[in-house]
């Protein structure tokens, strides 16, 4: 009888693979990093720093190139607003411009001379409430007034206007180019020889 000569035996263990660990000892010191690992391990960190370097410079580019931009918008606003002011100012400012036409108390047009402040003094006249009184060869005294924007010879009875005198921002001459009234914000509102009493205030009526 043949005897099986496996019986009661154990297989072979299995080679351990190259390179493979089974146990670490809890005393084993780990291994220091090679010379390539370092050089490596410096560059990446190098790198890290450089990336975080240059992304903080694009940021800060990025902030100035902002605050630039917005510096150029202010100031044009600012220069669009100071034009705007200044010629809505200068619009505002502009003195308007009208005729005085001397007339008689019955509307009729006389000569320039008899609302004119000097002649009148001179022909010992007088001047009140918008009206220049001029006296007569017979006695008593003829009334004269400015009409403002109207038109018309001598001798004939003006044609429209008005015989309130218009605001302190409206220039006012006579057709012989006498000033009334000057117009514009600082100005006297009376010229030196002809504005008078009658030149700026308000008429009388008839």
């Amino acid at each position: 009888m043949t005897q099986d000569d496996n019986v009661g035996q154990q297989p072979p263990e299995e080679p351990a693979q190259r390179g493979s660990m089974r146990f670490q000892d809890e005393s084993t010191q780990p291994r220091e990093p090679s010379l390539a690992e370092q050089r490596a391990r410096r560059q990446a960190i190098a790198d890290q720093e450089r990336e975080a370097q240059e992304a903080q410079a694009a940021t800060l580019v990025a902030d100035r190139k902002a605050a630039t931009k917005r510096k150029i918008l202010i100031g044009s606003g600012v220069v669009v607003g100071l034009a705007g002011l200044v010629g809505t100012f200068y619009t505002v400012a502009r003195p308007a411009e009208t005729t005085a036409v001397c007339t008689d108390a019955s509307g009729v047009v006389q000569p320039d001379q008899n609302c004119d402040e000097t002649y009148v003094s001179s022909h010992h006249g007088y001047s009140s409430g918008g009206f220049w009184f001029i006296p007569l060869p017979g006695g008593g005294f003829s009334q004269y007034r400015y009409n403002y924007g109207g038109t018309g010879n001598v001798g004939q009875r003006v044609s429209g206007g008005s015989f309130t005198a218009p605001s302190g921002n409206t220039n006012v001459t006579t057709k012989s180019g006498t000033s009334v009234q000057r117009g514009g914000f600082g100005i006297s509102g009376k010229s030196g020889t002809s504005g008078g009493t009658g030149g700026t205030g308000k008429s009388g009526g008839s």
